[in-house]
């Protein structure tokens, strides 16, 4: 199938929609142009294609109901600002999408609700709920109660995150620009937009920059790291500008605008696509060039002899990644011990963990099933 049938066969979008252009540049909530957004989503829910919609917005929305001129930087100011936004936002769109007969549900979420299994479970069960129930959930980071530690960061990562949980076709990203330029256009406006462009192009890497608005937190490098991590579930990317009266149904319809990012890898399992999309590793394994043969080449599990070094605190259970000789990773999965029974038994043949612990969960350190290769 070529790229435009696959946007043309989309029947699960995620549409994600920034700060700037939701706030008119952070002059406040544009209550017009979220009235076209809704429109739109409202003709694709019409066909019979699901939405999720995955809003940035309620700091910058806080920020001029308090008027605040500049993003703050410590973390209870920018909850606060959150906290006051989040009510205009979430009763925007609520009118908005009522006046279309489509209800609507609120969901926030942690990075914590995506990393730990049981919520993740829980999330994707809700959502999958609200799609079968016609409701397009309205998705938005829980930044009243995210510490720094547990931010998804910005909210192209977290809507990448959520078309992972879901199995999403397509994740369309609206920003303030048409898409990709092959260099900056503020800086060269002859610079050319990149139409389309395979997800591990290494030139794309050197085309992104970072946020100029001041708003948000995400900017050309967060939405191919975005892109990046949607194609790990088979999901097409399109990074579009949001001012077109009709940019999603133009997408959707199959017409090449803005940047399409086309996923180049299988699609995985879900369990594996949970892992390689968990973020929050908490130690690291040093391996030997053996173990990373093995793990590389015959897909078996992780076994203590072949690691030679553990770093970190982490708990059985918790995402760990293993490193070769030189530091790169290769792997990330879920450990069957916690740190200090890491190190006693590391260089160690299988057979005397129970000597070694004085009892023994598993012969592995990592089974192949909660592996993935990164």
């Amino acid at each position: 199938m070529d790229s435009r049938s696959k946007l043309a066969n989309a029947r699960r979008i995620i549409v994600k929609i920034g700060s700037s252009l939701l706030t008119c540049g952070g002059r406040g909530l544009d209550v017009p142009a979220i009235a076209g957004w809704v429109e739109q989503m409202t003709r694709l829910r019409r066909q019979g294609i699901e939405i999720l919609l995955v809003s940035s917005g309620s700091v910058a929305a806080g920020m001029c109901r308090l008027g605040w001129k500049i993003r703050p930087q410590m973390l209870h100011e920018l909850q606060a600002a959150a906290s006051v936004g989040q009510m205009d936002l979430i009763q925007t769109y609520e009118s908005l999408f009522q006046k279309q007969d489509l209800r609507t549900a609120q969901v926030l979420l942690t990075h914590e609700d995506l990393s730990d299994r049981q919520r993740y479970l829980n999330a994707r069960s809700t959502l999958l709920t609200l799609l079968k129930l016609g409701v397009v959930p309205v998705i938005n980071e829980n930044d009243t109660v995210a510490t720094e530690e547990i931010r998804f960061g910005d909210n192209d990562t977290l809507a990448a995150l959520v078309a992972n949980l879901l199995e999403a076709d397509l994740l369309i990203i609206l920003t303030d620009q048409a898409g990709l330029y092959e260099r900056d256009p503020a800086v060269d406006p002859r610079a050319a937009l990149i139409h389309q462009a395979a997800v591990n192009d290494s030139r794309l890497d050197m085309m992104a920059g970072q946020s100029r608005s001041g708003l948000g937190r995400g900017g050309m490098a967060t939405k191919l790291l975005a892109a990046k991590l949607a194609a790990r579930s088979g999901a097409a990317t399109v990074i579009a500008g949001g001012g077109d009266d009709a940019i999603l149904n133009r997408i959707v319809s199959g017409e090449i605008v803005g940047t399409h990012v086309i996923p180049d890898v299988t699609p995985m399992a879900a369990r594996k696509r949970w892992l390689a999309g968990q973020l929050m590793v908490k130690g690291e394994l040093i391996l030997d060039a053996g173990a990373v043969r093995v793990l590389k080449e015959s897909g078996k599990s992780l076994l203590p002899i072949g690691v030679t070094e553990a770093r970190g605190h982490f708990q059985r259970g918790d995402l760990v990644a293993c490193l070769d000789l030189s530091g790169k990773e290769i792997a990330r999965g879920l450990i069957n011990y916690d740190g200090d029974e890491t190190r006693l038994i590391k260089r160690r043949p299988s057979a005397m963990i129970e000597k070694l612990l004085g009892y023994i969960d598993e012969p592995e350190l990592i089974h192949r099933d909660n592996l993935i290769l990164v």
